[in-house]
């Protein structure tokens, strides 16, 4: 004969509380004593109880399920779906964002479930999807400056937060860094190390932390006397690093310092200099921008400005779960600083 699963009842028992306090324990209620909180822990432990996440969802009305949306352009040729999710997974920043989510969301039983937005359709298929209640709410990462879905979200009045100020403004909360920040202090590191000839190697211009970027860099490199810096635009791929810094050497062949707008890109301009037999920092100081684990596997080591990543996706989760507790109705935003990192490419 089978072992009966344990009940809540079991662990009540077990903890020497009510059934009440443990249903409250399993299902999050907040107004918990800590320390019954974790009588109760030690109990389902010790019981091997497992919540009926079916029943809970019946009590708590919710689906204990988050969206995790990768948005694309809202106009312009559409990749496929296939070759989205392909670049997107080729870039170490989603796995940061996806890591930080996953962090804050698995000690609460919550789960996400990733949804790719490249065409009206999924855009579609992803307010059906919360709409139904399928998941309680959305946090979206947005590729593009003019991604229609912020917009949809906030007029559908769907719990949802962005990571990165939304452009056009929208009434949603989100978690964003201080690029330009980022851009000054590049800046200031290759003038403290006297390149006299800087360049940069922005993101793609459409996105507005690309632009960010590109100001502060360009800001604080006119403060310093260098009113014009040549820039090369690139996708914030390895292998647009290399072209982008393939076109700098044509026009500016004496370049003594590459600003790259991130890691994989700063990566290809290392790649592209060892190439042309010119050495890493001695004829060109290199910094990139994230400190993604390709700054620390990049050869040399790659001085970079750091965008705590993980800390600001788990931050964006905590600030949904807010909204779809209700404990926080008004939009909110959290911006982080950027740090320079310095390794052995500068």
């Amino acid at each position: 004969m089978s072992r009966q699963a344990p009940t809540l009842e079991d662990v009540a028992r077990e903890a020497g509380v009510s059934r009440a306090t443990v249903s409250r324990v399993v299902n999050g209620v907040r107004n918990v004593d800590p320390a019954i909180q974790e009588q109760v822990q030690r109990a389902i432990e010790r019981t091997g109880y497992a919540p009926n996440r079916a029943a809970r969802s019946l009590v708590t009305r919710r689906a204990e399920t988050i969206a995790l949306v990768v948005s694309g352009a809202g106009s312009g040729p559409q990749e496929t779906q296939e070759a989205f999710a392909a670049r997107v997974f080729a870039d170490p920043f989603f796995g940061r964002v996806v890591a930080g989510v996953v962090g804050f969301l698995r000690p609460r039983s919550m789960h996400p479930v990733l949804m790719f937005a490249e065409s009206a359709d999924d855009r579609h298929e992803v307010l059906t999807y919360l709409r139904q209640g399928r998941a309680d709410g959305a946090l979206v990462v947005s590729t593009h400056a003019d991604d229609p879905l912020p917009t949809l979200l906030a007029a559908a009045k769907l719990p949802t937060v962005l990571f990165a100020r939304p452009t056009p403004p929208v009434p949603l909360s989100y978690v964003d860094l201080d690029h330009r920040d980022g851009g000054r202090l590049a800046a200031l590191a290759l003038l403290e190390r006297g390149c006299r000839r800087p360049a940069t190697v922005t993101g793609p211009l459409a996105v507005s932390a690309s632009q960010e970027r590109l100001a502060g860099f360009r800001d604080t490199m006119a403060r310093g006397g260098h009113p014009y810096v040549p820039l090369a635009e690139g996708g914030f791929t390895l292998d647009s690093g290399v072209f982008a810094m393939t076109q700098l050497l044509a026009e500016h062949p004496d370049v003594d310092g590459v600003f790259a707008a991130n890691d994989l890109m700063a990566q290809g301009v290392c790649q592209l200099l060892r190439e042309r037999g010119m050495r890493v920092p001695d004829d060109v100081a290199v910094i990139g921008f994230d400190d993604s684990g390709v700054a620390r596997s990049c050869r040399p080591p790659l001085t970079t400005v750091r965008q705590p990543v993980e800390r600001m996706a788990a931050e964006m989760a905590r600030l949904l779960d807010q909204h779809i507790r209700g404990e926080r109705t008004n939009p909110t935003s959290v911006v982080f600083d950027p740090e320079l990192v310095v390794r052995e490419t500068t």
